[in-house]
């Protein structure tokens, strides 16, 4: 590991406010460990940047030396080298970052998963049913999809929404949800997870806590107690957009006024309030949000008049250096605030990604539709097994490939990764031209026991997928017109960034040590003086502490 001690003068030149600001936190922090418990933070604040990659960070710190990301930066630790899980989604990523454990040990893939052994959703007789299900954690779970409030029924949205409930539990439509087999009742986001989650420590410990995301399913980092977050905001980002055309993540301008909701929630939190500013509760102990605009402008070709993507390899194109600038802004607001209510010595601020976007080159991309491969396989299955039903139980592909099949054999994982590697075809480039693919858009197929292997699970897992696809660079699985996507296991889905910064930590440090951002959960129990181990995750995966001190 190297760890470079920055020279801030040095580093920002004439921005004598950047270094005299790190040094006047230095002091607060150093006031209130002495007023605190012992050298510990009293609040940790965990910023998720969707799609935000190491390479955004360092390029718009570069551009702008003396902005918030640049203080926060150089006001804390910076790992450079930092990994999202695999596959890189939001679901599995968020939920390492709060239980300190991968995919196969939380048992979260993605978002839209499958698991064997339980019941369809709306199964009542649970005794001659056959288990296989679905395990949807979109915006298909709530009452209602099309509502930022997930169908609580506000009056005056979407000026209202800070008055959504802090309980989406109940905004979660039971009939939407897989089945338990034993009990045959409902699966709660929160009692698919496998291991507990940070809040729950804190909470145990007697510690407040909050968080806010995109939608009601995230009742899953409530964890299996379902009691984990005692102030839960989840304004729906796939529902339609007041004065837009679709949903909020359709118009890069939508998604930027439906995070600073987000923003103010947490706004309100450090003032000492709940997230609607109506009861006061006190500061959290672990509290956060999750931010969706950078993530729209790489996704988005155009919006707004602006350019969407990346203008040339790893260098933000007019809308996402925009939206850049749109998180900075939404940094310097929390951190402000913080010392507004003289937080800030005392306070932790720790900056991450769930997942990064591929490609970041352009010129790379190739978009395939999915949908013909995935008839294809199911159409040869059933020539080569008269009589039988589709191969295909379920399927994720953003640019990677999941598939998880009904016949879960050795013959039938092979059949499939032989199909797929058989396919040739025409993709659409980022101009609208045709393409060639080869492999499906393939780079390696692990399928069956490999798969299994991989994700170091026992094969048959329940959960685990029977063919897992790493796509070729530059590939995004679509039949639409976005220009890039996450999931996959390429540096651009993975390399995202991961800073540390405020009390408890050093101020101007750069690490080059390789780390993963399920390090985050252990770092933020040690941070506020609670026992990392007390994560069945970190005790499983012996997941160890980020190098803070």
């Amino acid at each position: 590991m190297t760890r470079r001690y920055v020279r801030l003068a040095a580093t920002l030149g004439a921005a004598g406010v950047l270094a005299g600001s790190t040094v006047a936190q230095a002091a607060a922090a150093q006031a209130a460990t002495e007023e605190g418990r012992g050298a510990h933070a009293q609040h940790v604040l965990l910023v998720s940047v969707d799609g935000l990659h190491q390479s955004d960070l360092t390029w718009f710190v570069a551009q702008h030396p003396q902005s918030a990301l640049a203080r926060l930066v150089h006001g804390g630790v910076e790992y450079t080298h930092a990994a999202t899980t695999n596959p890189s989604d939001s679901f599995p990523g968020m939920v390492a970052q709060l239980t300190g454990g991968g995919p196969g040990t939380t048992g979260v893939y993605y978002d839209d998963s499958y698991d064997a052994a339980l019941l369809p959703a709306g199964t009542t007789d649970c005794t001659n049913a056959k288990p296989g299900a679905e395990v949807d954690l979109t915006e298909n779970l709530d009452r209602n999809q099309d509502a930022l409030d997930a169908g609580q029924g506000l009056t005056g949205l979407p000026g209202s929404i800070l008055r959504m409930t802090g309980w989406p539990q109940t905004l979660l439509d039971p009939a939407k949800l897989p089945v338990d087999p034993h009990t045959c009742k409902p699966v709660q986001p929160h009692s698919y997870l496998r291991v507990n989650t940070v809040f729950e420590v804190a909470r145990q410990a007697g510690l407040r806590t909050a968080w806010s995301d995109k939608h009601a399913a995230y009742d899953i980092l409530n964890g299996p107690s379902g009691e984990g977050i005692q102030d839960l905001f989840t304004p729906e980002i796939n529902s339609r957009a007041t004065g837009y055309s679709g949903d909020w993540t359709k118009d890069n301008q939508a998604t930027e006024q439906y995070d600073t909701y987000k923003v103010q929630a947490v706004l309100n939190e450090i003032d000492g309030y709940d997230h609607s500013r109506t009861a006061p509760v006190g500061t959290p102990a672990v509290f956060g949000l999750n931010l969706q605009s950078v993530s729209t402008a790489q996704k988005l070709k155009t919006s707004d008049g602006l350019q969407g993507g990346y203008a040339t390899k790893g260098v933000p194109g007019p809308l996402l250096a925009k939206n850049l600038e749109f998180v900075d802004r939404q940094i310097d607001a929390l951190t402000r605030e913080l010392r507004k209510q003289h937080l800030d010595g005392s306070t932790t601020v720790i900056l991450s990604a769930k997942h990064g976007q591929s490609p970041t080159d352009p010129t790379a991309l190739n978009r395939i539709d999915d949908g013909p491969l995935l008839d294809g396989l199911n159409a040869a299955w059933k020539a080569a097994h008269p009589g039988s039903g589709a191969l295909v139980a379920h399927a994720v592909d953003d640019d990677g490939v999941l598939l998880w099949l009904n016949d879960r054999s050795s013959a039938a994982t092979q059949f499939a990764t032989a199909y797929l590697l058989a396919q040739n075809g025409n993709g659409v480039d980022i101009g609208g031209k045709a393409r060639p693919f080869t492999r499906s858009g393939l780079e390696t197929v692990y399928a069956g026991e490999e798969a299994a292997d991989r994700f170091h699970v026992a094969p048959g897992d329940s959960r685990v997928p029977d063919v897992f696809g790493v796509a070729q660079y530059g590939v995004v699985y679509t039949g639409g017109s976005k220009i890039a996507e996450h999931g996959g296991a390429h540096a651009d889905d993975l390399d995202v960034p991961l800073v540390v910064s405020g009390a408890g930590t050093p101020g101007g440090v750069r690490s080059d040590e390789k780390v993963e951002t399920k390090q985050i959960a252990p770092t933020i129990l040690k941070l506020l003086g609670l026992q990392p181990h007390a994560l069945q995750a970190v005790r499983e995966e012996h997941t160890k502490a980020l190098p803070v001190r």
